[in-house]
């Protein structure tokens, strides 16, 4: 067994079926929230694990589990924006890091992805009940970094969630996106 889904299944797992998955994974309330990261190239089968954790998850605990695909999340806040025709002649134009810079503007400024995931969430959920999984995070490389997303969603989420993070461990807390982006050390969520 793969060490991620010994993660996944034996730590994971049993923080979230908890009465309240809150405290089980994370120190912090204004983020219930923790880091479930895995090695990019499992993404595929992390996909399939994930949805069999919320198949176990709803039917052996009564749990709801709302799934946020970040790639989707991306490509609402691009088209609210700008029309893909545009975008890729925009990229001919200005080049790949000018299209990386009008993307990060984007999601950071006009169609905020917190403000996009946020409303994606049960209004009103019951933290003993509803968990949100954020899913395909390797969507927003190089666009976005996933510390700002979880730190600019702090204070407005109130039920429990896990992004699945496909990077590698640097150090005690640090993550590498995607294996390639240089760590980030100040994630404060609990990484499993």
């Amino acid at each position: 067994m793969p060490d991620w889904l010994a993660r996944l299944t034996q730590q994971l797992e049993p923080a979230l079926a908890a009465s309240d998955p809150r405290p089980a994974i994370s120190a912090y309330h204004d983020m219930p929230y923790a880091i479930f990261r895995y090695p990019p190239e499992a993404e595929f089968e992390v996909r399939r694990q994930v949805s069999l954790l919320k198949t176990r998850l709803e039917t052996n605990h009564g749990k709801s589990i709302t799934v946020i695909s970040l790639a989707d999340c991306l490509r609402r806040a691009i088209e609210s924006e700008i029309p893909v025709g545009q975008m890729v002649d925009a990229e001919k134009k200005v080049g790949v890091a000018g299209l990386i810079d009008t993307v990060h503007e984007i999601l950071s400024r006009r169609a905020s992805l917190p403000e996009i995931v946020s409303g994606m969430l049960p209004a009103n959920g019951d933290p003993t009940k509803d968990i949100f999984f954020l899913v395909r995070a390797g969507a927003l490389f190089p666009f976005y970094r996933t510390s700002a997303l979880l730190e600019q969603m702090m204070g407005i989420v109130s039920i429990p969630g896990v992004l699945f993070y496909p990077g590698i461990l640097d150090g005690a807390a640090g993550l590498k996106f995607m294996g390639i982006k240089d760590a980030e050390h100040n994630y404060r969520p609990k990484i499993y």
